[in-house]
């Protein structure tokens, strides 16, 4: 019971960790918090939806289209809702008021499209379990966070070894010297979205094929927002690292305590990070970033 408590706690950590990645990097480059990264998780999860049941094609296939269906989404969000808004220097606050506006647009245009329905994935990985030291682990549990581990690595990886990678971190340090040295900062915020969007397409997937899909469920978000003022935003191992224990939380919570409690916890360990960690466990000091 314990292990399988474990693994189910890291298979949602690791769908938050997966969230909270696209709110840190946007967080990191543009200093403010993009609350409709939340609305495009949802629009993944709908085109991954289409994909597998319109064109019946398996799951590698539907979770390669919907990161590339949600990273289009937010490159497009970010050229029709942020970017003017940028050219005329607005602060940080107007673009979250613009993000909320989108996360309401885009939630309502699935109403008035699709409608309020729920929908269920096809069964990719049926009931399949893995008996480990007499605990049954779900298929599905395991590869969502082992699928998490690799995602954020490869990100890492991007961002560590590549010349655009490079011209991401310099844009967090400075961007006003990093569009002196030469680098297109439309460009490169272009990339910031689609990565993050492509982000969004995963845990959209992953999500839809653990629960279900519906206009609303973007507003779990709110859950990797949590874990991503935990493990320091702008932060992309604090981003891994807050999605894994609130995860860790929140099934520890259910399974022993009880599941009508488990936002509370969640919540009350925002409030105590906010109160005496308010960078979280890897963020960094700034007066800028409130």
């Amino acid at each position: 019971m314990f292990l399988q408590t474990v693994i189910t706690g890291l298979s949602i950590g690791g769908i938050y960790a997966l969230m909270a990645v696209g709110y840190s990097l946007v967080f990191s480059v543009l200093n403010f918090s993009n609350f409709a990264h939340g609305a495009v998780i949802m629009l993944g999860a709908y085109v991954g939806l289409a994909l597998a049941t319109k064109l019946n094609l398996g799951f590698g296939l539907v979770l390669a289209g919907s990161v590339a269906g949600a990273g289009i989404i937010a490159v497009l969000n970010e050229k029709l809702a942020y970017s003017s808004l940028r050219g005329r220097k607005a602060p940080s606050l107007y673009l979250m008021i613009s993000a909320m506006g989108c996360a309401v647009f885009l939630e309502n245009l699935v109403y008035a499209t699709i409608g309020s329905r729920f929908y269920a994935f096809p069964e990719f990985f049926g009931r399949q379990v893995v008996t480990l030291w007499g605990s049954s682990v779900s298929l599905l549990d395991g590869g969502a966070f082992l699928f998490a581990l690799l995602a954020i690595l490869g990100l890492h990886l991007f961002i560590r070894r590549t010349r655009t990678g490079i011209a991401i971190r310099a844009g967090v340090c400075d961007m006003t010297m990093c569009s002196l040295m030469g680098v297109d900062l439309n460009r490169l915020i272009a990339v910031v979205f689609l990565l993050a969007g492509g982000f969004a397409g995963v845990a959209g997937v992953f999500l839809g094929v653990k629960y279900l899909v519906y206009p609303t469920m973007g507003w779990v978000t709110n859950k990797a927002y949590i874990a991503a003022v935990i493990g320091g935003l702008g932060s992309l191992p604090g981003a891994l690292a807050g999605g894994l224990i609130l995860g860790m939380v929140e099934t520890f919570v259910s399974t022993y305590v009880s599941s009508v409690l488990r936002d509370v916890f969640s919540f009350t360990l925002l409030i105590a990070f906010l109160v005496w960690r308010p960078n979280g466990l890897m963020g960094i000091d700034s007066e800028d970033k409130v």
